[in-house]
């Protein structure tokens, strides 16, 4: 079940990180996924600076999992700077987060997420969510053309 593109998984938890592609590879969701283990690495891979500089910017991903709670840039920070450049501003972004915090599910949306998911404890449940996530971000949702994204630069 894979479509064009990878997923940017931005996961400071090595545990949660584990989940996630566990999850995705039992439900045949086959994507590349590329992890950022803090936020600056998210957005130095997004734009091609420190460790990935020369990398080809125009190969966005076609979904970003974003925690929040991470180091040297929070996951509020990271959703600020994508949303900000013309060329990642209409990327996919699904909060998964241990928070359930209203004024972090508040501030995530008015930054601009696409969604908000709280990270079940259970694996069965966490396994189902990415399930979920993965059939409507990856398969069903039609995503801004690329075209229109590498016109923005």
């Amino acid at each position: 079940m894979s479509t064009y593109g990878n997923i940017l998984l931005v996961e400071d938890s090595p545990s949660d990180e584990g989940l996630v592609l566990r999850a995705l590879k039992k439900h045949n969701i086959d994507n590349p996924v590329t992890v950022a283990r803090d936020g600056q690495e998210a957005v130095d891979y997004l734009f091609g600076r420190g460790a990935y500089e020369g990398r080809d910017i125009d190969d966005l991903p076609v979904l970003i999992l974003l925690d929040l709670k991470l180091p040297k840039l929070s996951g509020l920070e990271v959703l600020q700077c994508i949303r900000k450049d013309e060329r990642t501003k209409l990327l996919p972004i699904v909060i998964l987060t241990s928070s359930t915090e209203d004024r972090d599910i508040i501030e995530s949306y008015r930054l601009g997420a696409n969604s908000y998911v709280s990270k079940p404890v259970e694996f069965q449940e966490f396994s189902n969510a990415i399930k979920q996530l993965g059939l409507y971000w990856i398969i069903l949702n039609k995503n801004v053309p690329r075209k229109a994204t590498t016109d923005a630069k």
